[in-house]
């Protein structure tokens, strides 16, 4: 376990807080895109830009729950709204009927296609546009190694679920 009385030195404290801020700045402007080009959240259009990318257009909800760091409760919901938007179908695995796969559909890859170049350009323009290339590959290097250490814990889907007490 961690010391408690452990502190972060100047450089490490500056470098969380420029991660947190610019996280943030860059999530909302992202956000406000998404709903304005497709009516969606931030966590819908991940959900769709991950099964765009899917060989077949489908995932497991777990792996999706897992790809997307949300909730499984979360992410139900927000596959519900996809599906009654006909954005994504939902059906039984055939590989495993404890298992539940969500599939793209011809109008949730319509709508990708009408959100993805104003994406594009907020990513350019906030995150992009003051760096280098060789800062961009830094980046980069640097946040894959970050978010590899970080992955290396088990899914939040392998976790157990806390149970509620029997009353």
């Amino acid at each position: 376990m961690p010391d408690a009385d452990a502190s972060l030195d100047p450089t490490e404290l500056g470098a969380y807080f420029a991660l947190i801020e610019v996280s943030t700045l860059l999530k909302h402007t992202v956000e406000q895109q998404l709903r304005d080009a497709g009516d969606l959240s931030y966590v819908q259009f991940q959900l769709l830009a991950t099964l765009g990318d899917a060989p077949k257009g489908s995932r497991r909800m777990t792996e999706l729950a897992d790809g997307v760091v949300y909730s499984r409760s979360g992410l139900t919901y927000q596959a519900g709204l996809l599906e009654k938007a006909g954005l994504v179908t939902r059906a039984g695995s055939a590989e495993d009927e404890r298992a539940v796969v969500v599939t793209i559909t011809a109008a949730g890859r319509d709508v990708l296609a009408a959100v993805f170049p104003g994406h594009i350009a907020v990513l350019r323009d906030l995150l992009f546009a003051p760096l280098t290339r060789s800062d961009v590959e830094s980046l980069s290097a640097v946040l894959e190694k970050v978010r590899g250490h970080m992955r290396a814990l088990p899914p939040r889907s392998a976790a157990p679920r806390r149970r509620r007490p029997k009353a």
